[in-house]
């Protein structure tokens, strides 16, 4: 029965900005949750400090210790194998190796797996949300950076572990520089990093905007998801350009995913994509349309169903 605690386990989201865990029971219920900021500073071991903390909040608000969970699971940015991530470009001092499974296994006393942050999104989709009716899709999460996850005739596609990268889609060749070092990928210009950069350099040259001033009055160091939607809601013309830049990124990086792959829809999640909601998701179809080859069939389009919590519980399901 839901809130029955002999199975529980934990989830838990690595973003660009937050770190969203909870605790689950067998049948998804969420027993406990915590929101920690992602540290800006230090390394991996920093942000892998504060992924344990925000587990034990969550366990805590749970009424359970981390040792008596039937497991933890973990999303993380950047390239995942056998419990090591590396290039989490977006995440402060991450691009060599270390052992996240390890350290917070050890941390935290129980087993902990570690999978990709977008893959393990989407499959949640696919099992318990939006992507429920489908045998494929394709999962796209527009936050920090942009990341993707595949789903092919109901399982789950990694290739040889690289698969789903779809912020790393050329939409612009010698566009602009990327958080991986390359040009013109499709996170240059939908990445949320990539955004605040790009209205820095606008402002030093002379551009006008709210969203800076709105970020220290809500105690921000960066520019949220909460910051570029009050910035839209007050017409700023700066963040309407950049969001507008973005939405055309996105439409066409898709666009191209999909005419390779051609999936039966496209999950829009993420801390830009929930907080948009539906009314964005219309507009990255719209912008979608003119790239697709099979224009007469184009996918589904949905925000994700599971919100905030998606990909916690994507990382729970980890735990088998």
């Amino acid at each position: 029965m839901p809130g029955d605690r002999s199975r529980a386990r934990g989830g838990i989201d690595l973003g660009g900005t937050k770190i969203e865990a909870a605790i689950f029971d067998e049948q998804h219920s969420v027993l406990g949750s915590a929101r920690h900021a992602t540290p800006t500073r230090g390394g991996p071991a920093d942000v892998a400090r504060e992924m344990e903390l925000a587990l034990r909040d969550a366990a805590a608000a749970a009424k359970l210790e981390p040792h008596e969970l039937a497991g933890v699971g973990a999303g993380s940015p950047g390239e995942v194998e056998d419990g090591t991530v590396r290039n989490a470009r977006n995440l402060p001092g991450w691009e060599g190796p270390f052992p996240l499974a390890e350290t917070l296994a050890r941390a935290l006393g129980c087993a902990v797996v570690v999978g990709n942050d977008v893959q393990v999104a989407t499959y949640a989709e696919f099992r318990l949300g939006a992507g429920r009716p489908y045998s494929s899709l394709l999962g796209v999460f527009w936050g920090t950076g942009v990341g993707g996850g595949v789903i092919l005739d109901g399982e789950p596609w990694r290739g040889r572990g690289g698969a789903g990268e779809i912020g790393h889609m050329v939409i612009k060749i010698g566009g602009a520089r990327c958080t991986c070092g390359r040009r013109g990928c499709m996170e240059a210009y939908a990445g949320r990093a990539a955004m605040e950069a790009h209205a820095r350099r606008l402002v030093d040259k002379g551009r006008k905007t709210e969203l800076f001033k709105l970020m220290r009055q809500h105690e921000h160091t960066r520019l949220t998801s909460g910051i570029w939607a009050r910035a839209l809601e007050r017409r700023d013309e700066l963040a309407i350009s950049i969001i507008d830049r973005a939405v055309d990124a996105l439409g066409a990086g898709i666009a191209s995913a999909v005419n390779l792959i051609d999936v039966e829809a496209v999950i829009i999640g993420g801390g830009l994509g929930v907080r948009f909601g539906e009314d964005y998701a219309r507009r990255i179809s719209a912008a979608m349309h003119p790239h697709l080859f099979a224009d007469a069939t184009p996918p589904d389009v949905h925000t994700s169903a599971l919100g905030d919590l998606g990909g916690a519980i994507g990382a729970s399901l980890l735990i088998g």
